[in-house]
């Protein structure tokens, strides 16, 4: 059934593209589709290592790799031998809209699901404390697509799919509900733990986000709860980059998405993490504006490539590629 769906979706978005004029391509008037070569930061794959050896430097920081390139894997009762490699893999995209059903990076068109959310939440954008917006989760194979790294255990497979739709998700726009699945938000919300949140801002600006200050987003403000609500929206863009961030842990903690950690003895297989390793996870921008010249860290500031990304004129709909660091055996 998902995959009907996604199939119709994908249908449906081209019919709507090719059949009506670009200005009245999207019920939302913004959005276009993500081209999977021309709209991706290429670069961003690396850096690439065999073991703790790096074969091609990246654009940002690594993080830590097995110490040997050659790694020995159980399977059932017998082993597998391998190479112990690690790049970072485009492996999903999110759509982020302050009007439910906006499908940001499949041409901005828009379905209809009916009574969503909590009524006028994100629906509008007269001036307020805080702001609303509803995120859209893709699986995105790109790697596996493209048959860049032929090794099935090293890279996510299967097609393109819509995996997480936040308007039908109770816990999303209720704070009450969500914690259900981050009941340890109650010990962040302290002025001492948001204080320690400048560390992790300025650790991820420099290229490399602080994991065990897992409750911070950085220069994006507090990961919890895990809502689209924003108290303060001084900036769309970091807005947007704060629930993107937020919907990864979320997906994190309810078993969604997992990790492959760069220590010797999980090289061979994927486990869950409850908690979101930050510092395995980076972003680029491809909607509005794409950004194929480079990828930034979870929590790091955008004053540096924000201004050419965010305009006056948005209805402040946005997208990102999310890359997520892969340790793994090659065969």
């Amino acid at each position: 059934m998902r995959r009907l769906l996604t199939l119709f979706v994908l249908l449906a978005g081209l019919i709507t593209t090719l059949a009506s004029p670009p200005a009245a391509a999207s019920n939302a008037g913004d959005g276009r589709w993500v081209n999977p070569i021309s709209d991706v930061c290429w670069k961003c794959l690396f850096p690439m290592t065999l073991g703790n050896i790096q074969l091609a430097s990246g654009p940002q920081r690594d993080t830590g790799n097995p110490s040997s390139p050659i790694q020995i894997c159980p399977v059932g009762v017998l082993y597998r031998i391998g190479l112990a490699i690690g790049f970072w893999e485009p492996m999903a995209m999110v759509d982020v809209t302050r009007e439910p059903g906006v499908m940001v990076n499949m041409g901005g068109f828009k379905i209809d699901l009916g009574r969503t959310g909590t009524g006028t939440a994100g629906q509008s954008d007269r001036p307020a404390a805080g702001t609303f917006y509803h995120v859209h989760w893709y699986k995105y194979p790109l790697i596996f697509w493209l048959n860049i790294i032929t090794s099935l255990g090293c890279l996510q497979t299967g097609d393109m799919d819509i995996a997480y739709l936040s308007e039908v998700d109770p816990l999303w726009n209720d704070s009450t509900l969500s914690m259900l699945i981050n009941p340890e938000a109650a010990l962040f919300g302290n002025l001492i733990a948001q204080a320690a949140c400048a560390a992790d801002a300025a650790a991820s600006s420099a290229g490399l986000a602080l994991s065990p200050l897992f409750w911070c987003a950085g220069a994006q403000g507090s990961m919890y709860p895990f809502t689209g609500y924003t108290s303060g929206e001084f900036s769309p863009l970091e807005a947007s980059l704060l629930v993107t961030e937020r919907m990864a842990f979320k997906m994190h903690r309810e078993g969604l998405v997992w990790n492959s950690i760069g220590a010797d003895s999980a090289v061979c297989n994927q486990y869950p993490s409850p908690i979101i390793p930050k510092d395995r996870w980076r972003y680029q921008m491809v909607n509005m504006y794409p950004e194929t010249k480079n990828c930034h860290p979870f929590g790091a500031s955008t004053q540096l490539w924000g201004s050419t990304h965010n305009t006056p004129k948005s209805k402040k709909n946005f997208g990102y590629l999310l890359w997520r660091k892969r340790n793994c055996v090659f065969l």
